[in-house]
This record gives C-alpha cells, sequence and structure tokens, in this order.
C-alpha cells in the first residue's frame, strides 16, 4: 500500500469534490470514506488511474450521504446528476486548497488545524502535539471548524498569513514528527513564492531550505538525536543554504521585515558558521530581540535566552530564563513550552559549572518529553553529568 501516494492525492480529490459543488465538510467526510476504501482495494487491485478512482468513490460518497439527509431537496440541484464522465483535472489544486481552507470565516487557529488535518493529511493527535493542546481540544476545534464552512462556497482566499502559518506547522510536523512533510511543505511554498511577490514567502522559504539543509545530520545511526553544536557540518546541504541566503538576502533589501524572514536570518548566522564555535551569538541574540518585538512568543523567548547564554555567559542566560518565567503568555495564548524550558535550564547549569542542578534538570525534562527520541537524549545528558560527578 503506497501510502505517500494516497497523501499526495487528497488534496487534489478533495478540491476536487468542492468544485463540483459539495460543502467542504462533506467532502472531506467523503475523501475519508474513499481513503479507507483505497486502503481495503488497492493492495490486491490497484487501478490504473489512481487519482480518478479516488474521485469517483468518493464523490459516490458524497452523494451517498448527501440523499440521506433530510435536506436533500435543497441540495437536489447539484447532487442529482453525477457529472459525465470525463479525464479528472491534471493540475496541481493543493495550494489552492490551503488558501481555501484559510477561509475568512475561520480563526486563524481554525484554519491551521483544518488545513492540517484536511490537505496535511495529519492526524488530530500531531496537530494537537503542534499547537500544544490536548487532542479532545483539537478534535472540537476541528468539528467547529467544518461545521462553520459546511455549505459555505470558497469563493474568496484565505489570508496570506495564515497559510504561511500552516506551512511553517507542516514543515515542523515533517522534520521533527514522524510523518514526513518537510519536502511538500518546501515545495508548496515554492509555488507560493513563485505566485505571490511577498518577502515574508520568500522569508518563509528561506527559513525552510535553511533547516532542511542539515536535516541529514540531526540524528545519529542508531536514532538518536544530534545536537546543533555536534553536528557534521562537512554533511550539511551548500547548495539548499546558498540558496535559502539567496532568497533571505533578497527579502531583507525589500525592508519589510517579518518574523520568518528573522527567523530564516538565524538559521543563516548558523550555516554561516564554520563550526559552532565561531557561532556569531551576539548577531543572533539581535535577531532575536527584533524576533521578540514581532511575535511576543515564549518560544522566541526561550530561544533568545539560550541565545544569551552563549554570547554573554551562562549566568546571563539564566537571567534571561528567568525573566520568562516572570513574563506572561504570548499573544497567541500558548504558555512556554515546559520540557524544553527545562532543558535549557539544565544546558545553562551545566555551562555554569553546576552539574548536580543540571542533571536533575535533565533527568526532569527526560520525564516530561514529548518523545521518546528527546527523551533518551535527556537521560543520556543526564547519566553522563551523574558519572562524570561520581569520577
Amino acid at each position: 500500500m503506497d501510502e505517500a501516494l494516497l497523501r499526495s492525492l487528497t488534496p487534489s480529490v478533495l478540491t476536487v469534490l468542492v468544485r463540483r459543488g459539495a460543502d467542504f465538510a462533506a467532502a472531506e467526510d467523503a475523501v475519508q470514506d474513499a481513503l479507507v476504501e483505497a486502503v481495503r482495494v488497492w493492495p490486491a487491485d490497484p487501478p490504473r488511474d489512481p487519482k480518478g478512482w479516488l474521485v469517483t468513490v468518493a464523490w459516490r460518497r458524497f452523494l451517498d450521504a448527501t440523499r440521506a439527509e433530510a435536506a436533500r431537496r435543497r441540495r437536489e440541484d447539484r447532487v442529482d446528476e453525477e457529472p459525465a464522465p470525463g479525464p479528472v483535472p491534471t493540475s496541481d489544486d493543493t495550494l489552492r486548497l490551503y488558501f481555501l481552507c484559510a477561509h475568512p470565516s475561520l480563526t486563524p487557529a481554525s484554519a491551521v488545524a483544518l488545513t492540517l488535518r484536511a490537505v496535511g493529511g495529519l492526524t488530530t493527535r500531531q496537530i494537537s502535539q503542534a499547537y500544544l493542546v490536548p487532542e479532545a481540544t483539537m478534535a472540537q476545534r476541528i468539528s467547529r471548524a467544518k461545521r462553520t464552512v459546511s455549505g459555505v462556497r470558497f469563493d474568496r482566499p484565505g489570508d496570506v498569513a495564515t497559510v504561511l502559518r500552516v506551512l511553517y506547522l507542516v514543515f515542523n510536523e515533517g522534520y521533527s514528527g514522524d510523518v514526513d512533510l518537510a519536502a511538500e511543505a518546501i515545495r508548496l511554498t515554492r509555488q507560493l513564492a513563485a505566485a505571490i511577490d511577498h518577502p515574508e514567502v520568500a522569508g518563509l522559504l528561506a527559513l525552510m531550505l535553511l533547516h532542511h539543509a542539515r536535516r541529514a545530520t540531526r540524528t545519529a545511526a542508531d536514532g538518536s538525536l544530534v545536537p546543533l553544536a555536534e553536528q557534521d557540518r562537512e554533511r550539511w546541504d551548500a547548495a539548499a543554504i546558498a540558496e535559502g541566503v539567496a532568497i533571505l538576502q533578497a527579502a531583507l533589501a525589500r525592508d519589510r521585515l517579518g518574523e520568518y524572514q528573522a527567523q530564516a536570518a538565524i538559521a543563516a548566522l548558523h550555516a554561516d558558521a564554520p563550526t559552532a564555535a565561531e557561532t556569531d551569538w551576539v548577531q543572533i541574540v539581535e535577531w532575536y530581540d527584533e524576533l521578540a518585538r514581532l511575535t511576543d512568543s515564549p518560544v522566541v523567548r526561550l530561544n533568545r535566552a539560550v541565545a544569551v547564554g552563549e554570547a554573554d555567559g551562562p549566568r546571563a542566560g539564566l537571567a534571561a530564563l528567568a525573566e520568562l518565567d516572570d513574563a506572561s503568555p504570548g499573544s497567541s495564548g500558548r504558555a512556554h513550552p515546559v520540557p524544553r524550558r527545562t532543558a535549557v535550564a539544565a544546558h545553562l547549569h551545566e555551562r555554569d559549572g553546576d552539574l548536580a542542578t543540571a542533571a536533575r534538570l535533565y533527568a526532569e525534562a527526560a520525564r516530561e518529553a514529548p518523545n521518546l527520541a528527546e527523551r533518551d537524549h535527556l537521560t543520556r545528558q543526564a547519566a553522563r553529568l551523574n558519572s562524570r560527578r561520581s569520577r
């Protein structure tokens, strides 16, 4: 069963149903039914035209469900007759579908969640982890979003900023999660950059390329995490870095700074350093200051504390971390991620020479880690320090 093929076809199949007149919520349900049927049928009888097969099955599921509703009479004009057989459009409608999901009737948070579910193919659990909320809360948010757009004709595009947030979350899920969507996010962002002259679109594309360039070095052969300072920089993708830096420089020259350009500038400074010791942490702190001004994000302030610790010493970093504890949550309303904050504190205490506190905090962060790879990495850090102390 080619799950990657199913994932890649889902957005375009959903768009076909919406174009034919299906409301979004019903179309999404019908496509999910078709995917389940494909998993059952395809291994024994693979279709010659997978997309056409999915469209046909999904449309029939939609018709069946619609005819079963009490409101069939109000919809019969558009569902009574199945469209005449013909070739399925071969154009890539995925990007258009991103804009349609960022509909003006939805809040940005709901648009992001709905798009990740309907277009990105992520599960509700994965979306909730990306958004740092309980799974039940995210399930309710997605259900409300589907009800909101039910029956709405997508005749107005959504907000560019919302689409960028969607693409950024998809990239991050693909980069660090259990579903590889990073390449798809880059492809879609390239399309968006080609279609829209917007410096933040360019900034996001540059950011993705610069992060993706380091991907091969983020984990060891045994699957364990490799911190940035320990990565083999010779294995970084020099072509992707050069492209990302060039795109970023062109965007910054337009003097319309946004959060993705600022993040890309930080990534570029890391990529530009021949070794970890030669990283320009002073400039990185300055860019984090700009980013904090733009976003007021607790995650940004947490990362800034790390940078301050590198630029001005671990005690300055701990002081910046204390300021984060005293600050209120950012404009997003989300609290700072506790496991990461504990790990940052452990790192800064270790650099300050307080190995006992650092080991205790690494162990605490490991217990709170959101995934197995992070838990194992933090556990090893605690064990390493305890071993040093016992000598």
